[in-house]
Parts: structure tokens; sequence; C-alpha cells
């Protein structure tokens, strides 16, 4: 059984979390949701990394979730997230999560309707895995690097990242990411009559940057039980020159919805032997509306 969680942002990439809202008005107008509407929502990832001592290595991969919209509300949508139609017996073995059903309101916050239902599968999948619930909260190395995740809520976290329903998007717009230290500015770079191209460009927060870092290096140290403080890791981070930046680019469809986003950061670490490492993460999000019968 593998838990949900993958390898830390540090260890695999640099994590680009959810963008804030967009404000503006399209020049389209969007297709207005509807009960029984699909989409499927494909992620892609590639990193890169080199380092001055002439080290290289490279990742990637990739994941997929189907999207239907179950109520529209005056306030919101009802969505239900769930494994893709390929998914197999042992792929739903595997993840307790889905399906997954939210209420999305009108400003993109998120609440979790049947906690209860994803708890009681956690039961059952920690059981089929040996574990018990002292297991929660542990990295793990098998095939790969896993955290066990227990908290049905984190299942929102995970949604939050391929949410592609973006506030209205226009020329010079502000545009917030998590990890960048201040908003950037939209600008229109392409358009015509299948939809229009955005993008923005930030600076990433390096106080953010050294924070990922040393969370991969508790977990590193829990894996090698080598155990290391989250606090002394912290420390041992703060002496790292960060910088870097991150580029989002957004492409809509003839509705003004976003259809795909993509978003390239690049940071430089200088450690203070002098070693620098150079990472660059490209992760794409991509949602496409299911036809019926699909």
């Amino acid at each position: 059984m593998r838990p949900m969680k993958p390898l830390p942002a540090a260890l695999l990439s640099l994590a680009v979390f959810v963008s804030g809202p967009v404000a503006g008005a399209s020049a389209s107008p969007r297709a207005a949701p509807q009960a029984g509407d699909e989409f499927d929502i494909l992620q892609k990832y590639e990193t890169t990394e080199r380092t001055s001592d002439g080290s290289s290595g490279s990742s990637r991969g990739g994941s997929a979730l189907l999207e239907r919209v179950i109520a529209v509300r005056d306030d919101g949508l009802e969505l239900e997230f769930d494994l893709p139609t390929s998914a197999t017996a042992d792929d739903r073995a595997r993840s307790w999560q889905y399906p997954a059903r939210v209420f999305r309101s009108a400003d993109g916050s998120m609440r979790l309707l049947n906690s209860p239902e994803l708890d009681a599968r956690l039961d059952g999948w920690l059981k089929a895995a040996g574990w018990t619930r002292d297991a929660c909260g542990q990295w793990i190395f098998t095939w790969n690097a896993f955290f066990i995740e227990c908290d049905p809520e984190s299942v929102l976290d995970a949604i939050a990242a391929v949410d592609l329903r973006s506030a209205d998007l226009r020329e010079g717009a502000a545009y917030e990411a998590a990890e960048a230290k201040g908003a950037g500015t939209l600008r229109r770079t392409a358009s015509g009559p299948d939809g229009a191209t955005f993008d923005a460009v930030m600076a990433i927060d390096p106080d953010k940057v050294r924070r990922a870092s040393a969370e991969s290096d508790v977990a590193v140290g829990q894996m090698m039980q080598k155990p290391v403080t989250l606090d002394a890791a912290l420390r041992e981070r703060a002496t790292d020159e960060v910088s870097g930046t991150l580029k989002i680019t957004l492409d809509t469809d003839a509705s003004g919805s976003v259809r795909r986003r993509t978003k390239v950061t690049t940071v430089e670490t200088r450690r203070p032997d002098g070693t620098t490492e150079t990472r660059t993460v490209t992760e794409t999000v991509e949602r496409r509306r299911r036809a019926a019968g699909d």
C-alpha cells in the first residue's frame, strides 16, 4: 500500500502552490457550469537539477483526476473529484482519498463534504497495509519516498493544486502565488478566436524555499533513521543563499475559461561551502471537458 503524499518539494521539485484569484473581466462570457458536466484533469511535472560539482539529475511524472459537477448553487458548486475512469481496482485500493465531494464557494474556498466516508476508507487502507494510526505522519521509503497521510482534509490541498476555475483574466491584473515574494502582473501574449494566453513572472520567496528544504531534511532524516528536528534543519538552511523566478502561463478557451496552466520555477541555491544547485520545475495542469458518453 502506498501512502498518498509524495516526496517533499525540495527533494523532488520546488512545489508551486495554489495561486490566488486574479481580478478583472474577460473578453468572452464563460460557459456556465451545469450539473452533470465532467472534466478530465491531467497533471504533469518535470524536474531537472544540476550542481556546480558537475552532477545532474531529472525526474518526471503525472497524475489524473475526474471532476464532476454534482450541483450548481447560488453561492457555489458541489463537485466530486475521483480517480480517472481508467483506474483499476488496485488503483482504488491504493487511494483512500477519492472519491471526494467538496463544496467550492464563489470565492474559491473549498469545504470537504464527505469526510466520514474518507475516514472510513482510511481505516480499511491502513488495515490492508498492516499499519495502525500510529504510522500516520511518518515518512517511509519503498520504491519511492512516501508520507503516510491520514487527514481527510488533506485532499483539499491536492484538489486546490489543480483547480483551474480561477477568476476572470485581464491585461494588467495582479496574480499571486503562495511561494512568490510578491504578486506578478498578467500580460496578454496571444489572442484569437480559440482563446487567449496570459503570463506573469514573479520572484520566489527565499524563506519559503529554505523552509521547504528544511522539511525535506527532516523527512530524509526520518527515512534514514537519523532524525533531525525542524528547528535544527531551519537553522542549517538559514545560511543558504536562495534566488529564483516563477513564470505562470494561463491558456484559455474561447469562453474565457482556463484550460491549461503552466508553471516554470527556477531556483538557485548557494550553500556556505560555495556549492550551488540550480533546480527547474515545470508543472502543467490541463482541464478537458468530457463529451457525453466518454
